[in-house]
């Protein structure tokens, strides 16, 4: 969904009948309404079943499909693109099913290869996509994505289990709006502010409410007993500093994704562009998704032997390596194929550590929503590189008949600034624990000493008898590493 409509960019205006800016709310739409969602899906999640969750997710991202493959104004795909950005919340979702019906075995590699998937997906529907795009009409693309819904959904209501963890209390109204009123203006001054301009008095404006919406948020959060979020969980040492790397390497996943099209797709005449079609650049990415899939389990066996920290570490570094190497490959195919392979690989490292990382941090009865806010820490530094880099590409062009290009100094500056991000990201994770603390509040798996090749010893889970409510701060769900499958 998120790389869905980018070949349709250069003509989407044309084919909404609009301005660019307008169209461009085509892909806003879907981050800002995955973004909010996420958190508050997980907190529902945790309250009245995962599995209903993800349902409910995928029934939204269906039908918003339908909606954007019928529509053929700019109205109805935005509404259709919100719709299938509120289907955002399963990677969260999926990975708090598995930490509670898996067994120690297989919970590593599954939980590795589900949070890769943000990545995967991406890298291996571009060129999907494109294929689509340039050969079928633009609506093809949203049927295909309906179809591909729906049968996720009816595969999700056959195979995957409920989670018979709840977690104690209600749902936090007031919280979750407060949330959403104030990511709703954070990340739109951070995804319109290029457009807008960054000292305009409606973006300054939004940053500032906000500021004091959010502020206001977690004085109300702190104060509750059963809140949206977290906030005390959120800080503990080992959940701030994941969370911070997870910025700092959505940011890096990011860019890749901006930097490789213009190379591979831009005309020669601009002295770096390799010159060629939609479909062809999208098949010399597609190596990239397939990489993130099949270091997931490699990475996994690395957390469970040393540690989910030394994976997120190993991550980070590859990442500012594939950047640095990237300086000197621009001018082939096969070397930028080789970087972003190199950046894709670090990037599977990286996402398939930062479930575990969280998960050990917090209760089990605040495993969604842990996830959800993980997975929008993520989505700001996705949000935070698209607007860094659409400044210094905006700043640095050529020429190019009648119009202008990237410049070749614009693009190695994205290069240097990811890199010095990734290098950020590695330092931030060197400040993380090497140890897990256990929440004194509730039990947790100690998923960075559990190897994911080997059986280990699990006691088994206290599972709610029939007609409880469930697991309450004062009934601990467990009291070993990870609950069993009922």
């Amino acid at each position: 969904m998120q790389t869905l409509i980018v070949p349709l960019i250069p003509e989407l205006s044309v084919i909404l009948d609009t301005t660019p800016a307008n169209a461009s709310w085509a892909i806003t739409a879907t981050l800002l309404a995955g973004a909010v969602a996420t958190p508050v899906a997980g907190r529902l999640g945790d309250l009245y079943g995962k599995r209903r969750l993800l349902l409910v997710c995928t029934l939204l991202l269906t039908t918003g499909s339908v909606v954007c493959a019928v529509g053929g104004t700019l109205g109805p795909v935005i509404v259709g693109r919100t719709l299938q950005g509120l289907g955002l919340p399963v990677i969260g979702l999926g990975i708090s099913v598995m930490r509670d019906v898996l067994p120690p075995e297989r919970l590593g590699t599954s939980m590795a290869l589900m949070s890769s998937s943000l990545g995967v997906g991406g890298a291996l529907g571009l060129p999907v996509s494109s294929f689509l795009a340039e050969h079928t009409g633009w609506q093809v693309l949203f049927w295909v994505a309906a179809a591909a819904g729906a049968l996720v959904t009816v595969l999700v209501f056959l195979v995957v289990p409920e989670s018979p963890v709840r977690a104690g209390g209600g749902f936090d109204g007031i919280g979750a709006t407060g949330l959403v009123a104030g990511l709703l203006p954070l990340l739109l001054a951070i995804s319109k502010g290029g457009d807008w301009g960054w000292t305009a008095p409606l973006t300054l404006t939004l940053f500032a409410s906000a500021a004091l919406i959010l502020t206001v948020w977690g004085w109300w959060e702190l104060r509750i007993p059963s809140p949206v979020v977290d906030l005390r969980s959120t800080a503990r040492r080992q959940v701030l500093l994941t969370n911070i790397a997870s910025i700092l390497i959505g940011f890096t996943m990011y860019g890749m994704s901006l930097v490789t099209p213009q190379l591979l797709q831009q005309p020669e005449a601009t002295g770096y562009g390799l010159g060629l079609s939609m479909t062809q650049a999208g098949l010399w990415m597609a190596p990239g998704g397939l990489g993130m899939m099949l270091v997931a389990p490699l990475a996994a066996r690395l957390s469970g032997r040393h540690g989910a920290r030394a994976s997120l570490l190993t991550g980070a570094l590859v990442i500012c390596g594939g950047y640095l190497l990237a300086l000197g490959l621009m001018s082939w195919v096969w070397g930028v194929l080789l970087f972003s392979l190199t950046v894709s690989v670090g990037v599977g490292f990286a996402f398939a550590a930062m479930p575990a990382l969280i998960m050990a941090a917090v209760p089990v009865s605040e495993t969604a929503a842990a996830n959800g806010l993980n997975s929008l820490a993520r989505a700001l530094g996705t949000s935070t590189c698209s607007a860094v880099v659409g400044v210094i590409l905006a700043h640095m062009t050529i020429p190019l008949g009648t119009t202008t290009a990237p410049s070749l100094d614009g693009l190695r500056t994205v290069l240097v600034v990811a890199a010095v991000i990734a290098a950020a990201a590695a330092a931030t994770v060197l400040a993380i624990p090497r140890r897990t603390p256990t929440p004194t509040d509730a039990a947790a798996p100690d998923l960075q000493a559990m190897p994911s090749d080997a059986a280990t010893p699990t006691v088994p889970a206290a599972v709610p008898a029939p007609g409880t409510a469930g697991t309450t701060p004062d009934a601990p769900t467990h009291t070993g590493k990870i609950i069993d499958a009922p």
